[in-house]
């Protein structure tokens, strides 16, 4: 295990050596991280470009790092460990210049199994939330050490710097959903809430925990929503508890087209929940900064590639050469391959793209919704046949040789099938773009898109880091680029309120 936790001292030192990168101070806890984060949802241990983008964000300047037990079933706090294990051990990093932050609360995939488990065995975890098939929600203080125990184990760690109750909102959703009345509801919320706060400093009294807080999607929304979450009610909790108490995070969704944050004043004192923060001297964790929900529709706040538009019968071709060259894996070459045929039957289901596409290629909606079908759906399906096929194809020219055709198959295709929604992602790419430039001299300036978005968030006081999942290198260098420009927390509002005017009806 990974000894120590982060230091005032060493955060500031590792800093400085790698100025003019951009950071803050963690509110009162002395802790300076990077204005940017390494967020890592869709983060898994065993794909190589994960590890490689970790690698270079922390060696190139990035020192704060937010996973949770639930990322990648557990996956992604294994590839934190790892890659802090590799760079400690080599000397690039020392574990007290590195914030780690996890969170707790999901009970999916294993822990789903392991409350399966305990609920036959006659002893459930205590207060869980049933929310629906596949999925429920805890902060116990028995589940939250049961978590804390194995989150540290796959971080390979001694303490953690910051453990956060994730979206313990899942309660407010359950009771709305129950018809169960709201100020009961709300109640029992925060004594849910209170006991794991005892439980939290219970942990940081043993060492295990440095500070603690909480990651939710509703701090940002109106105070009249069932399952919106109160950060001053939480504050006096914690402070009712111990006036030296170790509640010091928050997270929050927070981009250019989700503006609660800064513009919506839903605590008691008629103030944001970022102006509250900012009063407290808490920490603030942006997520969700280059993904927006705005209208129902989800915006990716990232350049649109260009892509050339073809006529309809071209990209029908191309979509047929692409099943063509999957019949030709099914028919002629998995036959002479020593494989089950229950297996082969599988290769042929997952490997049934071209038909997919086939069948909706002109129903997607949107680029967005197409690069989620993409990079959710098909391209796993795909790299896991791939993968499977590479130690055959070592032995065997022709499937060796369909391997490179059949990848240039689904270039073509995709590329094809992607141009279809790309010129109206990019229109409201510009449309975005317009509306940051009028809204803020220095939104204004150079930049990608999703430079410029982050700088937005970045330059908005109370916001402490924001969170990117830069799950390739080219996405690190991108974060760093930005990180490197000069620009000054000062007072935004108008700022924000321009921004919600220049996109509105964007649809």
């Amino acid at each position: 295990m990974i000894p120590g936790y982060a230091t005032p001292q060493a955060t500031r030192d590792f800093l400085k050596k790698h100025q003019p990168l951009a950071h803050n101070q963690v509110g009162t806890t002395g802790l300076t991280v990077s204005q940017a984060g390494f967020g890592c949802y869709r983060i898994s241990a065993g794909v190589t470009h994960h590890e490689k983008a970790l690698h270079k964000a922390l060696t190139g300047g990035i020192n704060l790092i937010d996973t949770s037990a639930n990322y990648a079933d557990g996956g992604s706090e294994t590839l934190v460990g790892q890659v802090l294990a590799k760079l400690i051990d080599s000397g690039d990093l020392a574990r007290n210049e590195m914030a780690v932050v996890s969170k707790v609360g999901y009970l999916q995939g294993q822990n789903y199994a392991l409350s399966e488990e305990r609920r036959q065995a006659g002893r459930p975890f205590p207060e869980l939330v049933e929310y629906g098939e596949g999925l429920e929600h805890c902060i116990h203080p028995e589940f939250l050490q049961d978590q804390l125990n194995r989150s540290l184990e796959r971080l390979n760690l001694e303490a953690l710097d910051f453990y956060l109750l994730h979206n313990p909102e899942y309660y407010l959703e359950w009771a709305a959903k129950k018809r169960k009345p709201l100020e009961p509801a709300r109640e029992e919320y925060y004594r849910r809430i209170r006991a794991a706060f005892e439980y939290l400093e219970e942990e940081v009294a043993r060492g295990r925990v440095r500070y603690y807080g909480i990651s939710s999607n509703t701090f940002p929304t109106a105070a009249d929503q069932p399952e919106f979450t109160c950060i001053q009610t939480i504050w006096e909790i914690a402070e009712s508890l111990d006036s030296s108490h170790h509640f010091r995070l928050l997270q929050l969704p927070f981009n250019l087209m989700e503006r609660g944050a800064v513009l919506e004043k839903n605590q008691p004192a008629n103030v944001s929940v970022l102006e509250f923060a900012h009063q407290n001297e808490l920490g603030v964790l942006v997520n969700r900064p280059l993904n927006a929900f705005y209208n129902n529709q989800l915006f990716r706040l990232a350049e649109v590639p260009a892509f050339e538009l073809l006529p309809k019968d071209e990209i029908v071709r191309k979509i047929q050469y692409l099943s063509k060259s999957e019949k030709g894996l099914w028919m002629k070459l998995l036959p002479k391959i020593d494989i089950p045929p229950g297996l082969r039957i599988r290769i042929k289901e997952q490997m049934a793209i071209g038909d997919t596409l086939k069948h909706h290629w002109l129903n997607l909606g949107s680029y967005e919704r197409w690069r989620q079908i993409k990079t959710g759906n098909l391209l796993p399906r795909i790299q896991g046949v791939m993968d499977f096929l590479r130690p055959h194809a070592e032995q065997n020219d022709d499937l060796s040789n369909w391997m490179v055709s059949h990848q240039e198959k689904i270039d073509a295709a995709f590329t094809a099938v992607a141009a279809i929604y790309a010129e109206e992602a990019a229109h409201k790419v510009d449309r975005i773009r317009q509306a940051m430039a009028a809204a803020d001299r220095d939104w204004a300036e150079d930049g990608t898109l999703s430079q410029k978005a982050l700088r937005a968030i970045r330059s908005t006081p109370g916001v402490t880091c924001t969170l990117i999942g830069m799950r390739r290198e080219e996405y690190v260098s991108d974060v760093l680029g930005e990180l490197e420009r000069v620009y000054t927390q000062s007072d935004r509002l108008d700022s924000w309120q321009a921004m919600s005017a220049g996109v509105e009806n964007l649809t």
